[in-house]
């Protein structure tokens, strides 16, 4: 796929250089562990979780058909495994939990978020603001996390995040859209309606 370089260098490991590897590895390290972090929201595990995706990338090397982006392809193998992790049911609010449960979601000021110097009341707000949106994220179903997290937090293209999850584009639309609607309700103390409109 000559438009993919990524996908050129994952042929090149394909066929025993692992300098290749180590370069797709370079590139998408912090991004995977970005995306891995939406679903478990705890960064050590997601830092661990990313390791695994890459494990599996080196050990399914021979699966990867040249055809598909590399970028799908690690992303497919990134949210099964992510959903997988999430399925094991340990993580479902876990983070507001420990920070304090949902009795610490009362609403905030819109402006008091925090800025740049930010208060310690805004530093609060901005704490029950990830809580919030943790919490959101839990509650989700996995098809509309997934297609939230990759539409929206990771800004792919509907057609690649349907790549990804292995369905339609108006499929990926409906659950983007039913996730926005979701988060609208949920962050509706916490910021203004047209921050989150759908």
């Amino acid at each position: 796929m000559a438009s993919d370089p990524d996908a050129a260098l994952m042929v090149a490991f394909q066929g025993g250089d692992e300098r290749a590897f180590r370069s797709l590895f370079e590139k998408y390290a912090r991004p995977m562990v970005s995306f891995c972090h939406h679903f478990v929201r705890d960064q050590a595990r997601a830092e661990e979780l990313a390791q695994d995706v890459f494990l599996k990338v080196h050990r399914n090397a021979a699966r990867y058909q040249p055809t598909a982006r590399f970028k799908t392809f690690l992303y497919r193998i990134a949210s099964n495994h992510c959903l997988n992790e999430l399925r094991r049911g340990e993580y479902a609010g876990r983070r507001a939990v420990q920070d304090g449960g949902e009795g610490a979601l009362e609403p905030v000021d819109p402006d008091a978020l925090p800025g740049v110097a930010a208060t310690p009341e805004e530093d609060a707000a901005g704490r029950a603001l990830g809580r919030a949106v943790d919490l959101l994220l839990a509650r989700l179903p996995e098809k509309q996390r997934a297609a939230f997290v990759l539409g929206r937090l990771e800004g792919m293209p509907y057609e690649e995040v349907a790549a990804v999850l292995e369905t339609t584009v108006p499929a990926v639309k409906s659950l983007v859209h039913r996730a926005t609607v979701a988060a609208a309700a949920a962050l509706a103390p916490y910021t203004s309606a047209e921050e989150v409109a759908p």
